[in-house]
């Protein structure tokens, strides 16, 4: 019994050790990744790389930020009802072992899986072409709300499950029905898991490079319409790089990308926060 013991103890000193260490590993590459970026591209951040219109002299990523934030309002618009609607389907009216429920959630999670690049050929060859909206902002949005659906649809329905029944025993209880019960009790109670989705989600926009140069396109303008072809922060970052021309501009625009998503995961962890304290 006692070397029983003792080697239980060794093994658990042992995972315990392995897990600071992954976690020490993680957050000092982390750490060195952002400092690196910061180190490179702070010094190259000029109000030239803020100029309201792109020439080759400025590369002013104004443009390029302006048609992230329509393109990631535009893609959310479109795939988070579809997420969280579908989510509460599956956890609060569907039937336990559905087995439709089984193929939905089958094919979110094949979803999510699929590399960019095939979501790229696949909006390229259905909305820009099929569809003819030609390389846009309006491709590229409905092209990356299909990318970040299986995210959303997911956190949300585990946030759901992550409610007690009770809260919805205790609603029934008191003769609430069913609808009022899901928005008056569930989902303030899973809207810090649902904003986490939704940030994920963001964060997978924001940073999406392969799928948008084959739907939104490269044009440096700011987009005059849901139909004009642009580019986003991370794609004006990758053709900078890629021409090889402009390499610290490029690291400024890095560092501009990393306080977007630093600023948006501020910002919505501070919005779950006053929710769940509410």
């Amino acid at each position: 019994m006692m070397k029983e013991e003792k080697n239980k103890d060794y093994l658990s000193s042992l995972l315990r050790i392995s897990v600071y260490a992954a976690a020490a590993i993680t957050s000092i590459a982390l750490l060195l990744l952002i400092g690196y970026i910061l180190l490179k591209g702070i010094p190259h951040i000029t109000p030239e790389l803020f100029a309201w219109e792109y020439n080759s002299e400025n590369v002013s990523l104004l443009p390029a930020l302006l048609n992230t934030l329509f393109m990631v309002a535009l893609a959310l618009c479109i795939a988070a009802p579809l997420g969280i609607f579908a989510a509460i389907y599956l956890v609060e009216y569907a039937k336990r072992g559905n087995k439709l429920v089984e193929f939905v959630r089958l094919t979110a999670e094949t979803l999510s899986g699929i590399p960019s690049i095939v979501y790229g050929l696949f909006g390229m060859l259905f909305f820009v072409g099929a569809l003819g909206w030609e390389l846009s902002l309006l491709s590229g949005s409905f092209t990356v709300a299909i990318m970040i659906l299986p995210i959303i649809m997911r956190t949300t329905e585990e946030a759901l499950k992550s409610v007690p029944d009770s809260y919805r025993e205790g609603s029934f209880g008191l003769g609430a029905g069913a609808l009022r019960t899901v928005f008056r009790i569930v989902l303030p109670s899973a809207m810090p898991g649902i904003l986490a989705g939704v940030i994920l989600a963001t964060g997978r926009i924001v940073g999406e490079t392969a799928a948008l140069i084959y739907t939104a396109g490269t044009v440096a303008k700011l987009a005059d319409s849901v139909f004009s072809s642009t580019r986003t922060l991370a794609v004006h970052m990758y053709m900078l790089a890629n021409e090889g021309l402009h390499i610290e501009q490029a690291y400024a625009t890095a560092v501009i990308l990393l306080i977007i998503v630093i600023a948006i995961n501020w910002v919505s962890g501070t919005i779950a926060g006053r929710i769940k304290k509410g």
